[in-house]
Protein backbone atom coordinates (compact mmCIF):
# COMPACT_ATOMS: atom_id res chain seq x y z
CA UNK A 1 0.00 0.00 0.00
CA UNK A 2 3.03 2.31 -0.06
CA UNK A 3 2.83 2.92 -3.82
CA UNK A 4 1.77 6.55 -4.32
CA UNK A 5 -1.61 7.16 -5.88
CA UNK A 6 -1.47 9.28 -9.04
CA UNK A 7 -3.68 12.36 -8.78
CA UNK A 8 -4.30 14.06 -12.11
CA UNK A 9 -4.51 17.85 -12.06
CA UNK A 10 -4.40 20.83 -14.36
CA UNK A 11 -1.24 22.87 -14.12
CA UNK A 12 -2.75 26.19 -13.04
CA UNK A 13 -1.85 27.58 -9.64
CA UNK A 14 -5.42 27.09 -8.41
CA UNK A 15 -5.68 23.51 -9.70
CA UNK A 16 -2.33 22.60 -8.16
CA UNK A 17 -3.31 24.21 -4.85
CA UNK A 18 -6.64 22.42 -4.53
CA UNK A 19 -5.16 19.12 -5.75
CA UNK A 20 -2.32 19.34 -3.23
CA UNK A 21 -4.76 20.15 -0.44
CA UNK A 22 -6.84 17.12 -1.44
CA UNK A 23 -3.74 14.91 -1.63
CA UNK A 24 -2.62 16.02 1.83
CA UNK A 25 -6.09 15.39 3.26
CA UNK A 26 -6.22 11.89 1.79
CA UNK A 27 -2.77 11.01 3.12
CA UNK A 28 -3.73 12.35 6.55
CA UNK A 29 -6.96 10.34 6.57
CA UNK A 30 -5.66 7.06 5.14
CA UNK A 31 -1.85 7.11 5.31
CA UNK A 32 -1.67 6.57 1.55
CA UNK A 33 0.93 8.72 -0.27
CA UNK A 34 -0.21 10.72 -3.30
CA UNK A 35 1.75 12.24 -6.18
CA UNK A 36 0.45 14.92 -8.53
CA UNK A 37 0.45 14.31 -12.29
CA UNK A 38 -0.01 17.44 -14.41
CA UNK A 39 -2.35 17.14 -17.39
CA UNK A 40 -2.63 19.84 -20.09
CA UNK A 41 -6.26 20.49 -21.10
CA UNK A 42 -7.64 22.16 -24.25
CA UNK A 43 -8.93 24.99 -22.08
CA UNK A 44 -5.37 25.73 -20.95
CA UNK A 45 -4.21 26.08 -24.56
CA UNK A 46 -6.98 28.46 -25.67
CA UNK A 47 -7.48 32.17 -25.02
CA UNK A 48 -11.13 32.04 -26.12
CA UNK A 49 -13.87 32.94 -23.61
CA UNK A 50 -14.98 29.98 -21.48
CA UNK A 51 -18.56 30.35 -22.73
CA UNK A 52 -17.31 29.70 -26.28
CA UNK A 53 -15.10 26.77 -25.30
CA UNK A 54 -18.01 24.86 -23.78
CA UNK A 55 -18.76 22.92 -20.62
CA UNK A 56 -16.14 20.35 -19.70
CA UNK A 57 -13.23 21.91 -21.59
CA UNK A 58 -11.05 21.74 -18.45
CA UNK A 59 -12.29 18.27 -17.55
CA UNK A 60 -12.07 16.14 -20.70
CA UNK A 61 -8.29 15.63 -20.69
CA UNK A 62 -8.32 14.58 -17.03
CA UNK A 63 -11.11 12.11 -17.71
CA UNK A 64 -9.28 10.76 -20.75
CA UNK A 65 -6.23 10.16 -18.54
CA UNK A 66 -8.41 8.35 -16.00
CA UNK A 67 -9.95 6.08 -18.62
CA UNK A 68 -6.47 5.35 -20.03
CA UNK A 69 -5.19 4.44 -16.53
CA UNK A 70 -2.55 7.18 -16.70
CA UNK A 71 -3.79 8.49 -13.33
CA UNK A 72 -5.73 6.91 -10.47
CA UNK A 73 -8.03 9.79 -9.63
CA UNK A 74 -8.64 13.44 -10.47
CA UNK A 75 -9.74 16.56 -8.65
CA UNK A 76 -12.07 18.94 -10.49
CA UNK A 77 -13.68 22.23 -9.63
CA UNK A 78 -17.16 20.73 -9.46
CA UNK A 79 -18.79 23.59 -11.36
CA UNK A 80 -16.60 22.72 -14.39
CA UNK A 81 -18.12 19.22 -14.72
CA UNK A 82 -20.82 18.52 -17.31
CA UNK A 83 -24.06 17.52 -15.60
CA UNK A 84 -24.35 14.23 -17.53
CA UNK A 85 -22.95 11.20 -15.73
CA UNK A 86 -19.77 9.86 -17.36
CA UNK A 87 -19.99 6.09 -17.95
CA UNK A 88 -17.17 4.30 -16.19
CA UNK A 89 -16.33 7.14 -13.81
CA UNK A 90 -17.55 7.87 -10.29
CA UNK A 91 -17.54 10.94 -8.02
CA UNK A 92 -16.09 9.20 -4.99
CA UNK A 93 -15.97 12.25 -2.74
CA UNK A 94 -17.11 15.83 -2.38
CA UNK A 95 -14.80 17.32 0.27
CA UNK A 96 -16.10 20.03 2.59
CA UNK A 97 -17.06 22.95 0.43
CA UNK A 98 -15.37 26.32 0.59
CA UNK A 99 -17.47 29.48 0.84
CA UNK A 100 -19.47 29.45 -2.44
CA UNK A 101 -20.00 33.21 -2.67
CA UNK A 102 -18.51 35.60 -5.22
CA UNK A 103 -16.18 38.41 -4.22
CA UNK A 104 -15.19 41.82 -5.52
CA UNK A 105 -11.57 42.92 -5.73
CA UNK A 106 -11.55 46.62 -6.53
CA UNK A 107 -9.08 49.48 -6.70
CA UNK A 108 -8.72 51.65 -3.60
CA UNK A 109 -10.59 49.10 -1.47
CA UNK A 110 -13.97 50.11 -2.90
CA UNK A 111 -17.17 48.07 -2.53
CA UNK A 112 -19.57 47.46 -5.40
CA UNK A 113 -21.85 50.30 -4.28
CA UNK A 114 -18.89 52.67 -3.96
CA UNK A 115 -17.64 52.18 -7.52
CA UNK A 116 -18.45 55.33 -9.51
CA UNK A 117 -20.68 55.12 -12.60
CA UNK A 118 -18.72 54.01 -15.65
CA UNK A 119 -16.29 51.86 -13.66
CA UNK A 120 -15.07 48.85 -15.65
CA UNK A 121 -15.53 45.42 -14.01
CA UNK A 122 -14.01 42.27 -15.47
CA UNK A 123 -15.43 38.77 -15.12
CA UNK A 124 -15.49 35.63 -17.23
CA UNK A 125 -18.93 34.27 -16.32
CA UNK A 126 -22.13 35.14 -18.17
CA UNK A 127 -23.97 34.51 -14.88
CA UNK A 128 -21.98 37.26 -13.15
CA UNK A 129 -22.24 39.61 -16.14
CA UNK A 130 -26.04 39.25 -16.18
CA UNK A 131 -26.37 39.84 -12.44
CA UNK A 132 -24.05 42.86 -12.51
CA UNK A 133 -26.23 44.38 -15.26
CA UNK A 134 -29.32 43.58 -13.17
CA UNK A 135 -28.07 45.74 -10.30
CA UNK A 136 -28.49 48.88 -12.41
CA UNK A 137 -25.32 50.52 -11.12
CA UNK A 138 -24.25 51.98 -14.48
CA UNK A 139 -21.09 49.90 -14.48
CA UNK A 140 -19.28 48.68 -17.59
CA UNK A 141 -18.81 44.90 -17.56
CA UNK A 142 -16.18 43.30 -19.77
CA UNK A 143 -15.54 39.55 -20.29
CA UNK A 144 -12.04 38.43 -19.28
CA UNK A 145 -10.04 35.18 -19.25
CA UNK A 146 -6.97 34.14 -17.33
CA UNK A 147 -6.05 32.66 -13.99
CA UNK A 148 -6.89 34.30 -10.68
CA UNK A 149 -3.48 35.94 -10.28
CA UNK A 150 -3.62 37.55 -13.74
CA UNK A 151 -7.17 38.76 -13.17
CA UNK A 152 -6.26 40.39 -9.86
CA UNK A 153 -3.22 41.97 -11.52
CA UNK A 154 -5.57 43.75 -13.92
CA UNK A 155 -6.91 45.67 -10.89
CA UNK A 156 -4.00 45.87 -8.46
CA UNK A 157 -0.93 45.35 -10.67
CA UNK A 158 1.40 48.01 -12.14
CA UNK A 159 -0.36 47.74 -15.53
CA UNK A 160 -3.91 47.64 -14.12
CA UNK A 161 -6.61 48.39 -16.70
CA UNK A 162 -9.77 47.50 -14.75
CA UNK A 163 -11.50 49.09 -11.77
CA UNK A 164 -12.58 45.74 -10.31
CA UNK A 165 -12.98 42.03 -10.95
CA UNK A 166 -15.53 39.54 -9.65
CA UNK A 167 -14.17 36.11 -8.72
CA UNK A 168 -15.19 33.04 -6.75
CA UNK A 169 -14.17 33.44 -3.11
CA UNK A 170 -13.15 29.77 -2.91
CA UNK A 171 -10.45 30.13 -5.54
CA UNK A 172 -9.07 33.32 -3.99
CA UNK A 173 -8.98 31.57 -0.60
CA UNK A 174 -7.23 28.47 -1.92
CA UNK A 175 -4.48 30.72 -3.27
CA UNK A 176 -4.16 32.57 0.03
CA UNK A 177 -5.20 35.96 -1.37
CA UNK A 178 -8.31 36.78 0.69
CA UNK A 179 -6.64 39.92 2.10
CA UNK A 180 -7.17 41.54 -1.32
CA UNK A 181 -10.93 41.01 -1.29
CA UNK A 182 -12.75 44.31 -0.92
CA UNK A 183 -16.26 42.83 -0.62
CA UNK A 184 -17.81 39.39 -0.31
CA UNK A 185 -21.01 39.65 -2.32
CA UNK A 186 -24.29 38.75 -0.67
CA UNK A 187 -26.03 35.95 -2.60
CA UNK A 188 -29.11 38.18 -2.72
CA UNK A 189 -27.08 40.42 -5.05
CA UNK A 190 -24.92 37.80 -6.78
CA UNK A 191 -26.24 34.25 -6.57
CA UNK A 192 -23.35 31.79 -7.10
CA UNK A 193 -22.92 29.24 -9.86
CA UNK A 194 -24.21 25.73 -9.13
CA UNK A 195 -21.49 23.82 -7.21
CA UNK A 196 -19.25 26.89 -6.86
CA UNK A 197 -16.62 26.37 -4.15
CA UNK A 198 -16.97 22.58 -4.24
CA UNK A 199 -14.49 19.98 -5.48
CA UNK A 200 -15.26 16.64 -7.13
CA UNK A 201 -12.87 13.75 -6.49
CA UNK A 202 -13.35 11.34 -9.40
CA UNK A 203 -12.02 7.84 -10.12
CA UNK A 204 -12.92 4.82 -12.23
CA UNK A 205 -16.19 3.30 -11.01
CA UNK A 206 -14.76 -0.20 -11.27
CA UNK A 207 -11.89 0.57 -8.89
CA UNK A 208 -13.78 -0.53 -5.77
CA UNK A 209 -10.84 -0.28 -3.37
CA UNK A 210 -10.07 3.28 -4.44
CA UNK A 211 -13.75 4.27 -4.32
CA UNK A 212 -13.79 3.10 -0.70
CA UNK A 213 -10.50 4.84 0.11
CA UNK A 214 -11.55 8.18 -1.38
CA UNK A 215 -14.84 8.09 0.54
CA UNK A 216 -12.82 9.21 3.56
CA UNK A 217 -12.80 12.70 2.01
CA UNK A 218 -16.56 12.94 1.48
CA UNK A 219 -18.51 15.62 3.36
CA UNK A 220 -22.19 14.66 3.30
CA UNK A 221 -23.68 18.17 3.77
CA UNK A 222 -21.54 19.55 0.95
CA UNK A 223 -22.49 16.66 -1.33
CA UNK A 224 -26.21 17.19 -0.63
CA UNK A 225 -26.00 20.90 -1.41
CA UNK A 226 -24.14 20.28 -4.65
CA UNK A 227 -26.52 17.51 -5.71
CA UNK A 228 -29.47 19.87 -5.31
CA UNK A 229 -27.80 22.69 -7.26
CA UNK A 230 -26.59 20.43 -10.05
CA UNK A 231 -29.98 18.72 -10.40
CA UNK A 232 -31.50 22.16 -10.96
CA UNK A 233 -28.86 22.95 -13.58
CA UNK A 234 -29.23 19.60 -15.35
CA UNK A 235 -33.00 20.00 -15.59
CA UNK A 236 -32.73 23.56 -16.89
CA UNK A 237 -30.09 22.72 -19.50
CA UNK A 238 -32.74 20.94 -21.55
CA UNK A 239 -35.03 23.96 -21.61
CA UNK A 240 -33.04 27.09 -20.91
CA UNK A 241 -29.73 28.54 -22.07
CA UNK A 242 -29.87 31.79 -20.09
CA UNK A 243 -27.45 32.38 -17.18
CA UNK A 244 -28.32 30.07 -14.27
CA UNK A 245 -27.44 30.53 -10.61
CA UNK A 246 -28.15 28.36 -7.58
CA UNK A 247 -27.24 28.18 -3.91
CA UNK A 248 -28.23 25.47 -1.43
CA UNK A 249 -27.78 25.77 2.31
CA UNK A 250 -28.27 23.13 4.97
CA UNK A 251 -29.90 24.24 8.22
CA UNK A 252 -31.41 22.56 11.23
CA UNK A 253 -35.17 22.32 10.91
CA UNK A 254 -37.88 21.21 13.30
CA UNK A 255 -37.66 17.63 12.03
CA UNK A 256 -33.92 17.45 11.32
CA UNK A 257 -31.67 18.97 8.69
CA UNK A 258 -33.27 20.80 5.78
CA UNK A 259 -31.98 22.04 2.44
CA UNK A 260 -32.94 25.56 1.43
CA UNK A 261 -32.30 25.92 -2.31
CA UNK A 262 -32.47 29.21 -4.17
CA UNK A 263 -32.34 29.32 -7.94
CA UNK A 264 -32.35 32.06 -10.53
CA UNK A 265 -32.39 32.43 -14.30
CA UNK A 266 -31.35 35.85 -15.57
CA UNK A 267 -31.55 37.35 -19.05
CA UNK A 268 -28.06 38.09 -20.42
CA UNK A 269 -28.62 41.85 -20.22
CA UNK A 270 -29.93 41.63 -16.66
CA UNK A 271 -33.28 43.21 -17.53
CA UNK A 272 -35.31 40.19 -16.42
CA UNK A 273 -34.79 37.57 -13.74
CA UNK A 274 -36.82 34.75 -12.25
CA UNK A 275 -35.81 33.88 -8.68
CA UNK A 276 -37.51 31.09 -6.71
CA UNK A 277 -36.73 28.74 -3.82
CA UNK A 278 -37.64 25.35 -2.37
CA UNK A 279 -36.91 23.42 0.79
CA UNK A 280 -36.68 19.73 1.61
CA UNK A 281 -34.55 17.07 3.26
CA UNK A 282 -30.94 16.26 2.29
CA UNK A 283 -32.08 12.79 1.21
CA UNK A 284 -34.30 14.45 -1.40
CA UNK A 285 -31.60 16.84 -2.66
CA UNK A 286 -31.85 15.82 -6.31
CA UNK A 287 -35.65 15.98 -6.32
CA UNK A 288 -35.59 19.45 -4.75
CA UNK A 289 -33.32 20.66 -7.55
CA UNK A 290 -35.48 19.12 -10.27
CA UNK A 291 -38.65 20.55 -8.75
CA UNK A 292 -37.20 24.06 -8.45
CA UNK A 293 -36.04 23.89 -12.06
CA UNK A 294 -39.56 22.91 -13.10
CA UNK A 295 -40.91 25.88 -11.12
CA UNK A 296 -38.49 28.22 -12.89
CA UNK A 297 -39.47 26.87 -16.31
CA UNK A 298 -43.17 27.18 -15.49
CA UNK A 299 -42.51 30.83 -14.66
CA UNK A 300 -40.90 31.49 -18.05
CA UNK A 301 -37.22 30.79 -17.48
CA UNK A 302 -36.84 29.38 -20.99
CA UNK A 303 -38.00 32.69 -22.50
CA UNK A 304 -35.21 34.81 -21.00
CA UNK A 305 -32.46 34.01 -23.48
CA UNK A 306 -32.19 36.70 -26.08
CA UNK A 307 -34.37 39.18 -24.23
CA UNK A 308 -31.54 41.67 -24.66
CA UNK A 309 -31.94 41.61 -28.46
Amino acid sequence: MSTPLRLGTRGSALALAQSQQTADALTAATGRPVELVRIITPGDRSAAPVAQLGVGVFVSALRDALIADEIDFAVHSYKDLPTAVHPGLHIAAVPERQDPRDVLIARSGLTLAELPPGSVIGTGAVRRIAQLHALGLELQVTPIRGNIDSRIARVLGPEADLDAVVLARAGVARLGRTAEITETLDPMLMLPAPAQGALAVECRSGDADLVELLAALDHAPSRAAVVAERALLATLEAGCSAPVAAHAELAEGEDGDEIYLRGAVISPDGSRAIRLSRTGTPADAAEIGKALAADLLENGADTLLGSNA
